[in-house]
């Protein structure tokens, strides 16, 4: 498997995980949180008006909510309108985007305060 197909990126992934990332996966996985299966750097495959498919990787992924969460490290405060590119996207596709930086992980209760008030919601 390629890794740059979405299956052998997300494996590459899934083995390179911030450490933000791995300390929210230790609350999400194995239907730990509210009985909710997460998946973890999940690949969603779209196609663009009628051209090759594309994808992205999630870095979790609620498919019973149609929720994906993104970790933010600070590169994202340089790459804004590329995240809100990827989100209209992801919400076009029918999902819903939840951003979490990584300091707001300093308070992991509040950080799953807002993933439940989404997945309620």
């Amino acid at each position: 498997m390629s890794d740059q197909s979405p299956i052998g990126r997300a494996r590459r992934l899934r083995q390179n995980m911030t450490r933000e990332e791995t300390k929210l996966w230790g609350w999400l996985r194995a239907r730990r949180f509210h009985g909710y299966k997460f998946l973890r750097q999940h690949p969603i495959i779209y196609q663009p008006d009628n051209k090759h498919p594309q994808f992205f990787i999630a870095d979790f992924y609620c498919a019973s909510k149609k929720l994906v969460i993104e970790v933010d490290g600070k590169i994202h405060d340089f790459q804004k309108e590329d995240d809100q590119h990827r989100d209209d996207i992801l919400k076009g596709l029918g999902l819903r985007v939840l951003r979490i930086k990584n300091d707001e992980l300093k308070d992991v209760v509040n950080v799953l305060d807002k993933i439940k008030s989404v997945l309620d919601s």
